[in-house]
């Protein structure tokens, strides 16, 4: 049975030198994205980047996770129900 679900991570990034790292695990999970979107804010001095996923809850969670271990950056996410 197919397990996946459509989730949005909001994904906000406080410190210039964490886009590296952040850009290297979204290309690591380039297959479950479904698309995504970039703001940077000059004026604040932060980024923010919006990601739509389908995958199974448990590799949304470790996507998240590994994302918030990251120095600087903070995430959340939206999960669907079906």
């Amino acid at each position: 049975m197919d397990n996946k679900r459509i989730a949005v991570a909001a994904i906000v990034i406080d410190e210039p030198e964490a886009v590296p790292s952040v850009n290297e695990i979204l290309h690591e999970y380039s297959g479950l994205i479904i698309g995504r979107m970039g703001i940077p804010y000059k004026e604040r001095g932060i980024s923010l980047i919006s990601v739509a996923l389908d995958a199974e809850p448990d590799i949304i969670s470790a996507f998240t996770g590994r994302l918030g271990q990251v120095s600087g950056v903070s995430v959340k996410a939206a999960i669907s129900k079906k």
